[in-house]
């Protein structure tokens, strides 16, 4: 007897251990494979046939798909980037997510396999009968074996395992979209950086002008040539240079301390490369529309939401059927505890066992249909996602545009202002004007050329916005890997 029930344990036991890696044949089979709740199919979206804004043809190829390092021409620039990517700290919060939602997956397909336990047991208890009989007093020891498996009939544990896969995919989108977010970031503090530099150079040397300036004035106002009124505005030009020499200084400080920021490091300086104008902006192909939403990693993230949605609401189906499972156990009894493996009791049961719902107030029905919402929801998030991600590139596209025209204006203003001081300076050498023309033509000439430099910086950004707004800089190809 005790040799037949451990031939059925074991049995059972080699039954629910391989059962997972073997699909079975048949009628069980087809149960094995059997799936409650919609298949997921990705709902059909609009998209451009273009981006609106398009400069030149449309060409396949997009600058997107090209690796950061060879987007950003600066070496002091990537030197930066790669800083950022190996010591954010948001960085190393999203691989940190990506690590839980993977272990998630695990715990999620662990109810596929059979759970194997064991538990023992010490008992002292005593026994009272009548008067005329003694007490008894017994001792029990215990130690068993058990092994449970809820056979998977409706797909309830599949569809949990594959919502866990999708919001680990989802995870590793989002960390994605990290790199693609701190990528950006750093070139964007970058080029604003240089940009205060080249303002910073252009109010010292105000400040120096308007230095030397005064001193004309002041010899002139000594030697009774000149007005009082004229050294009065030499002066009121002078500190205004130098309060906004101290107010670019405390800029730059800041924007030194964000780019320190991103790279999980201190507030420190931070190196430069090349100066802001000799910065060039490259090439830039938007590609075709439909590779927008393989590359975003925010389209891809809210794809796998969806995903998810649509698998939750199979567990919520598969909730309203009975649970079907398997359960055995094996193991000795004795009154000393070292007979229980010896000359102990054999004790050992299998069962299997069905329990399903009857009545449970609608809170079935109504998480059925708290997850069929969440997963229209998921649908109008997914338009969305991609309706935003089509405005941002029409947007970098009309800046990169516009930007361009509006540089090649200031340029030219820059330059006839150059020639008016020249000019005004040649007169004023000769005897033909006095000294405020030339102070007129140079308090125009610096807020022009602080505007180019801050238009030279904007296009620059429009460049990593566009570049953003692609999702470029967290795919590269593997040949830029093996090169890099």
């Amino acid at each position: 007897m005790m040799r037949s029930a451990r031939a059925a344990v074991a049995a059972v036991v080699l039954f629910v251990g391989c059962a997972p890696t073997a699909e079975p044949r048949g009628l069980l089979g087809r149960l094995w494979r059997l799936e409650v709740g919609p298949q997921y199919r990705r709902p059909p979206v609009e998209t451009p046939d273009d981006f609106r804004g398009r400069i030149g043809p449309a060409d396949a190829a997009s600058f997107a798909d090209l690796p950061w390092w060879q987007v950003f021409g600066d070496p002091t620039l990537q030197d930066l980037v790669r800083g950022a990517l190996a010591g954010n700290y948001d960085l190393q919060s999203a691989v940190a997510r990506i690590e839980e939602a993977r272990a998630q997956v695990g715990v999620a397909a662990s109810d596929l396999y059979p759970h194997v336990g064991y538990q023992g047991s010490a008992e002292r208890q005593k026994i009272f009968f009548t008067p005329t009989f003694p007490s008894t007093t017994f001792n029990t020891f215990q130690g068993v074996l058990n092994v449970a498996w809820e056979i998977d009939v409706w797909g309830r544990i599949r569809r949990a395992t594959e919502a866990a896969r999708a919001q680990f995919l989802a995870t590793e989108e989002a960390r994605r979209g990290v790199v693609v977010t701190l990528v950006s970031d750093v070139g964007t503090n970058y080029f604003t950086l240089l940009e205060l530099d080249r303002e910073l150079a252009i109010a010292l040397d105000s400040a120096e002008t308007y230095r030397r300036t005064l001193d004309v004035f002041t010899r002139r106002y000594v030697g009774g040539t000149d007005t009082k009124i004229s050294t009065s505005r030499a002066e009121a030009n002078l500190q205004s240079s130098i309060a906004t020499v101290a107010i670019l200084e405390r800029q730059i400080t800041q924007q030194e301390d964000a780019i320190s920021v991103l790279l999980g490091a201190n507030p420190g300086p931070v190196d430069r490369g090349m100066p802001l104008v000799h910065q060039a902006t490259p090439v830039t192909p938007p590609g075709l529309t439909t590779d927008l939403l393989r590359r975003r990693p925010d389209i891809r993230q809210a794809e796998q939401n969806m995903i998810n949605a649509n698998a939750e609401i199979g567990v919520a189906v598969a909730n309203f059927f009975p649970t079907i499972g398997l359960s055995t156990m094996y193991g000795n009894a004795g009154s000393k505890i070292g007979n229980v493996f010896k000359n102990g009791a054999s004790v050992w049961n299998i069962a299997a066992n069905v329990s399903g719902p009857l009545f449970q107030g609608g809170r079935l029905i109504e998480s059925y249909r708290a997850q069929q919402a969440f997963w229209d929801e998921t649908i109008a998030r997914y338009r969305a996602t991609i309706v935003e991600a089509f405005r941002e590139v029409a947007d970098a596209l009309a800046a990169e545009a516009g930007l361009a025209k509006q540089r090649r204006a200031q340029e030219a203003q820059v330059v006839a202002l150059q020639e008016a001081v020249r000019l005004s300076l040649l007169r004023y050498e000769t005897g033909l004007s006095n000294y405020i023309e030339v102070l007129d033509a140079l308090q125009l000439l610096y807020p022009a050329e602080n505007a180019l430099a801050q238009t030279q910086r904007d296009q620059l950004i429009a460049v990593v916005n566009l570049y953003k707004a692609l999702g470029g800089g967290w795919a590269p190809p593997a040949k830029e890997v093996a090169a890099r």
